[in-house]
């Protein structure tokens, strides 16, 4: 069984902090970079939903369901968006890393390679997991993008998964690596992480 307790985890550029209401402020903040709220194939709330945003994360992981993430540039520990583990699945060592956004100006930026080194070295290096997946709108093809550089492999396609704020139905492309799969996906994210 996987035992998942809040932690923090850090490389020398990117730190993940457990999630707490004192974050709210700056959240609302790191969404209004690029008015995030407004993308059709994310859900990340106006700043004045997240209240109740961090309220519910926290109600997750106070059921073991999920564990949530500030995720904080360290020159000027900067709030720049979230992140957790999600649909945790304590009996079959799977966990999946969602509910991933970052401020406009810090994407395609090291942020996502060091957010995703850190919690795929602690799922499967720490916690024992088999398998991470990673899943995204279907249509969200800068999301696929970075996740196919991660090196996770597409599982296939849940047709009329979810029901996105706008209304439309939302098609979820469906990704995992697998434990024997991460010490290559580790070694391409170290390279980027060098490079960078």
């Amino acid at each position: 069984m996987l035992h998942i307790e809040p932690v923090t985890l850090s490389t020398d550029r990117l730190t993940l902090r457990p999630l707490s209401l004192a974050d709210v402020p700056a959240l609302g903040e790191a969404a209004s970079d690029g008015e995030l709220w407004e993308k059709k194939t994310t859900t990340v709330p106006r700043p004045e939903g997240f209240e109740a945003y961090v309220s519910k994360a926290l109600e997750l992981q106070e059921a073991g369901l999920a564990l949530p993430f500030a995720t904080i540039v360290r020159d000027g520990d900067r709030v720049v968006g979230s992140t957790r583990y999600m649909n945790i699945d304590a009996a079959n060592h799977r966990v999946e890393i969602g509910t991933t956004w970052i401020a406009k100006s810090w994407q395609r930026t090291f942020v996502n390679t060091h957010a995703k080194f850190l919690m795929l070295r602690h799922a499967f290096e720490v916690l024992g997991c088999i398998a991470v997946e990673i899943r995204t709108h279907s249509r969200n093809d800068q999301s696929r993008a970075a996740i196919e550089r991660l090196g996770a492999r597409l599982d296939g396609i849940l047709r009329q998964h979810m029901i996105m704020p706008d209304g439309h139905v939302r098609d979820t492309a469906v990704y995992s690596i697998l434990r024997d799969e991460w010490p290559a996906v580790k070694a391409g994210l170290e390279r980027r992480m060098e490079s960078a």
